[in-house]
């Protein structure tokens, strides 16, 4: 596909954030690209410990009270997104696509299954061999899930989106059942390759594979918190 006939995508990296303030800005974004005031975005973003909800949560995979959760500074949400319980915290690169499915069938099956093949492809990059399970939503090495994936969508636009276990404390984990599932354990890609993997090149990745993937020309903001004060003040057309 020429230059020309591909989609802007804007790239925006917030750093890290309280997952709150990133969840609110997702849904402000959501409402500008269904006015059409903003192209699709990918937001990239790093939490502080963080365990959220999705609509498919049991109370039973959350391992702890959330008067612990308090106690030890980890937040807890429940949320809008498809899928079981996950957690969110330093290490983690966190990839929340703003995209229009109005322009790609408004088929959100094919969509998580394209995210699947997103990861895959960037894990791929560092040499491993990654894939899918049958019946399972997310990206495995062997049988360590690396990639949790949920997703929402309000007038056939994405928000949340997927989070990449990059350098991640992984006993965070064992608060949960992670997605629900008890019979494989977490993984992530400095563990498996033992050695330090640097998030911004994870990063780099995802926002390039996105871009093949899906036919964008990536535009890079440089002023994140510029950028989210322009869309406050009603500056972005």
């Amino acid at each position: 596909m020429s230059s020309s006939s591909r989609k802007r995508l804007l790239r925006i990296d917030l750093g890290r954030t309280g997952y709150d303030d990133t969840r609110l800005l997702q849904k402000s974004m959501v409402s500008l690209r269904h006015e059409g005031r903003i192209p699709d975005c990918l937001i990239f973003t790093e939490h502080e410990p963080t365990i959220t909800m999705g609509r498919g949560t049991t109370m039973e995979n959350l391992l702890v009270t959330p008067e612990f959760l308090r106690e030890k500074g980890i937040g807890l949400f429940k949320v809008e997104r498809g899928g079981d319980i996950t957690f969110h915290g330093p290490g983690q690169t966190v990839l929340y696509p703003i995209v229009d499915l109005n322009f790609r069938g408004r088929d959100l099956h094919q969509y998580l299954r394209d995210l699947e093949k997103l990861v895959t492809a960037t894990l791929g990059e560092f040499g491993l061999e990654a894939g899918t399970k049958s019946g399972l939503t997310g990206v495995w090495v062997g049988d360590k899930k690396l990639a949790a994936i949920g997703v929402a969508v309000a007038h056939w636009i994405t928000y949340h989106g997927l989070a990449l276990n990059v350098t991640t404390d992984l006993k965070y984990f064992r608060l949960i059942n992670p997605c629900g599932i008890i019979d494989y354990s977490v993984g992530s890609l400095s563990e498996i390759l033992g050695r330090n993997i640097s998030q911004r090149q994870v990063n780099d990745s995802l926002a390039k594979n996105f871009a093949t993937l899906f036919d964008y020309d990536i535009e890079m903001i440089r002023n994140a918190a510029q950028f989210i004060n322009d869309l406050a003040a009603g500056r972005i057309i």
